[in-house]
């Protein structure tokens, strides 16, 4: 079959005819929707079938971006000024010990058996990203509810803004560890570094700027569903302006939903908190089903001792830091137990942070190229094992803590109570 003669339209029916039933499939083996979804995607995609194919996917990119502005959103609208101060410095605490526990570990692992710094700098840098939307996709289908969904929520939203920052000192240095041996001229350390800085605070101030805008807008508008076609016009534009002039689409869009939900009245909050309850599922089926078909499983036989040190390093790095943080900011049980059970997801960050370490490398001869290779093609057969146990976890975690109530979220047809979250 011709993949390219079939209608972007008669692809996107087949991706959620397919994905809506074995999202229900996977939900009676007790497994999260998303997992089937991703399965569909697999299926469908270069690996298999063929129907996705790298054309096909490069055109419904538009969805990927959108559904996790939309995702970014959700997490943004959870982070009350109030309840962050009633979690206290502890939660910051915990962002900073999970983080640099990942880049530690897995920088130290990566050296003990390679023997290079260089490269232990990269793959410590690329460990602390995550992916948001597996966590909150698991929250909002099993509608988990108590501390310590609130604490993912902030976990999640935060970490990718303070993974950047790690990632640009890292790879900085590693960049003039390299250039040490080829001898080559490359970027200078302080320029490397700003480079992180000036993307998270041009992201902070685009989304401060869109929630300006709205409020200006919104006072003309007195229906509930104008409010919510706003919301969506607002997420479009601080989506498209970040891909545009190459900003953080997560952290934006988060700073959009946590400066929206604290400064807009509670009645307009809850509006669109329920009418996005009524988009976002149909925005995971594409998302996940998407994302399947970029799990290339041919990369999966290269995973090698490289890639299995760094998933086991990883793992160690965030789990062992949540616990940590946990502990000295003596947090509740349920906290110090499963919070690192909730933030493993790994994909598009990540994978785009080692693309810029291939581009960046090619550069500097054939040591550089050699060293992008081995870290694009480790980080991508890593995260096919980070985005199916990711979300998984995240389920038994929530559950271990009583904070999922609903079994069986394919039978529930209660909308939640307004105001819920």
């Amino acid at each position: 079959m011709d993949n390219l003669q079939l209608p972007i339209l008669v692809v996107a029916g087949i991706i959620a005819y397919l994905s809506l039933y074995a999202g229900k499939l996977a939900n009676r083996i007790k497994l999260p929707s998303l997992i089937g979804f991703m399965f569909v995607g697999v299926f469908l995609g270069p690996s298999l079938a063929g129907l996705l194919s790298t054309e096909i996917q490069d055109s419904m990119q538009f969805i990927t971006k959108i559904a996790l502005g939309f995702v970014a959103l959700s997490i943004g609208m959870e982070l009350h000024i109030k309840e962050l101060r009633r979690q206290g410095p502890g939660i910051m605490l915990v962002i900073l010990t999970e983080s640099f526990g990942a880049f530690l570990v897995v920088g130290l692992a990566v050296f003990l058996l390679t023997g290079d710094p260089a490269l232990a700098l990269i793959f410590g840098g690329i460990a602390p990203a995550s992916a948001p939307a597996g966590t909150v996709a698991i929250i909002q289908e099993y509608r988990a509810r108590g501390p310590l969904t609130k604490a993912l929520y902030t976990v999640v939203g935060f970490d990718d803004g303070l993974g950047i920052i790690i990632f640009g000192f890292a790879f900085a240095v590693a960049k003039a560890i390299i250039s040490s041996r080829t001898g080559l001229e490359t970027m200078t350390l302080s320029a490397a570094v700003l480079t992180p800085l000036r993307e998270i605070g041009l992201s902070v101030l685009v989304g401060l700027v869109m929630v300006l805008v709205f409020t200006l807008l919104s006072r003309t508008l007195d229906s509930a569903r104008d409010r919510f076609i706003l919301t969506i016009a607002t997420v479009l534009f601080t989506t498209g302006l970040c891909e545009y002039f190459h900003l953080s689409e997560i952290l934006t869009n988060m700073i959009v939903g946590m400066a929206f939900t604290n400064t807009q009245p509670t009645k307009t909050t809850r509006e669109i908190d329920e009418s996005l309850r009524g988009i976002m599922p149909l925005l995971f089926l594409f998302f996940f089903t998407l994302a399947g078909a970029n799990l290339h499983v041919g990369a999966l036989p290269s995973l090698g001792l490289l890639g299995l040190v760094y998933i086991a390093a990883r793992t160690a790095g965030l789990m062992g830091g949540a616990w940590f943080g946990t502990t000295i900011g003596r947090m509740e049980e349920n906290l110090r137990k499963y919070l690192g059970m909730g933030i493993l997801s790994q994909a598009g960050v990540a994978i785009g942070l080692s693309l810029v370490v291939k581009q960046d490398l090619s550069e500097m001869g054939s040591t550089g190229v050699q060293l992008g290779a081995m870290v694009i093609t480790s980080i991508t057969a890593t995260c096919i094992f980070f985005e199916i146990i990711g979300p998984i976890l995240t389920k038994i975690g929530l559950t271990k803590a009583g904070e999922i109530s609903l079994p069986d979220p394919g039978e529930q047809v209660a909308k939640p109570a307004p105001g819920q979250s």
